[in-house]
């Protein structure tokens, strides 16, 4: 616990910033946190895939990724999807994006990715115990479901870094699959099973139970956007907001940018330039199915989690360029109905709900986690892609204890903030 106790404002109420709230909390601060929307957790921590995906340390931009993704943007069964009005805004990160498509860069992406969502099960009980979100988290084993073994082997590359990152797993043919889990056809000929992993019962239930706990051990939950930085002799003294009554500014004496794919605008006010745009992803909820896999489980071919949840199969993935501001598409969910019924033929279910949401995604595919240079206060907590859920307890740890001006043991050079500086 600090000995100087502080006013941290968080910026957004995913699970990047609940997670830093109960973190700074229980370093000794006061803790005021400001969410756009009516609750905590309605962003992409509600509508991801519910994976504590402590192996998904193999970033989109493995090698040859340029080479297949126009045929892949072309093709009705890839789930690579671009509104194409929005490409002239999209090519300059694209090509920054596209840059990092090799050997090299892969693995240094997966030992970032590594030492924040490595621990990730285990991350997550320390940062819910006691906070009454424990109920939501389920120890599971994760499943990358392939066609046969051949089509596992053409991910050698990937299964090789994760080998290098202390990943272990069990490889299943069809009569051992049979036997673990009967629900998937025959279309699934084989299949890495991982443990020690993994999943949220109910990922929006779950940010917004940390939230009620934050809030009922003090923290002052404020709906507003934010809009700036108050700040006085290179220091953060409070964050500008924008409410229904009109404009205010928060005090404080740190403050936390946690705001996901939302979280560029207000880096520049900080003066950073930061390579970030939305991955917009989708998911599919099927309530009352007739039948429900095991464990969660990657169906490689599709790119798309299949996850059991409270009442429902989530089926989240996708990834479409599009912007912030243009509507859902039609094409990733029928993408994923279709693929559903070749892996779970027969499957029924009673109601559907359909979602679009915002993944945070870096041109390097690493989150922003650390103090800016030149301004004492302003910390950045965003850009964790896929792995947001995974990561957002090691992330809150982390930035609550630079906070208190303690030093984290992990190397934070790979996530610093002054990449962006220009």
């Amino acid at each position: 616990m600090t000995d100087t106790p502080k006013t941290i404002a968080i910026i957004g109420a995913g699970i990047n910033g609940v997670a830093t709230a109960i973190w700074a909390q229980r370093e000794g601060h006061k803790v005021i946190l400001i969410e756009r929307e009516e609750q905590a957790g309605e962003g992409a921590s509600f509508g991801n895939g519910g994976v504590l995906a402590a192996c998904s340390v193999v970033p989109v931009t493995v090698p040859g990724l340029l080479r297949k993704a126009p045929k892949m943007l072309f093709s009705p069964r890839q789930p690579l999807f671009l509104k194409w009005s929005y490409l002239p805004r999209l090519a300059p990160w694209l090509m920054k994006y596209l840059s990092h498509a090799n050997a090299g860069e892969v693995r240094r992406i997966a030992q970032a990715l590594h030492g924040i969502i490595g621990d990730s099960l285990q991350d997550h009980l320390a940062l819910a115990r006691g906070t009454g979100a424990e109920e939501f988290i389920r120890p599971a084993d994760y499943l990358f479901l392939y066609r046969d073994r051949a089509h596992y082997e053409g991910d050698a590359f990937g299964w090789g870094i994760r080998r290098d990152m202390g990943v272990t797993w069990d490889e299943m043919e069809r009569p051992a699959l049979t036997e673990y889990d009967p629900t998937l056809s025959d279309a699934v000929g084989f299949a890495a099973r991982v443990g020690d992993h993994g999943r949220i019962s109910d990922p929006g239930r779950y940010v917004k139970a940390l939230a009620a706990h934050a809030v009922a051990n003090g923290a002052e939950m404020i709906r507003a956007t934010a809009t700036d930085f108050a700040r006085e002799n290179g220091r953060i003294t409070g964050v500008r907001v924008a409410t229904r009554s009109g404009e205010d500014t928060i005090a404080c004496d740190a403050a936390v940018l946690a705001t996901g794919a939302w979280s560029k605008a207000l880096g520049e006010k900080l003066g950073l330039r930061i390579p970030l745009e939305t991955e917009r992803g989708y998911h599919l909820e099927l309530w009352e199915p007739s039948v429900m896999p095991r464990s969660p489980g990657m169906v490689a071919s599709g790119k798309f989690v299949m996850t059991p949840m409270e009442g429902r199969l989530r089926l989240a993935g996708i990834v479409e360029f599009g912007g912030l501001d243009t509507p859902a598409s039609a094409a990733p969910i029928a993408l994923l109905k279709r693929q559903l019924a070749e892996i779970l033929p027969g499957l029924t279910w009673a109601h559907e709900q359909e979602w679009m949401g915002h993944r945070p995604a870096p041109a390097d595919s690493i989150p922003a986690i650390g103090e800016v240079p030149g301004i004492k206060g302003a910390f950045l907590g965003f850009g964790h892609h896929h792995v947001g859920l995974t990561g957002g307890p090691k992330t809150g740890q982390i930035l609550a204890r630079l906070i208190s001006g303690g030093k984290p043991n992990i190397d934070l050079e790979p996530y610093s903030p002054a990449r962006f500086v220009y």
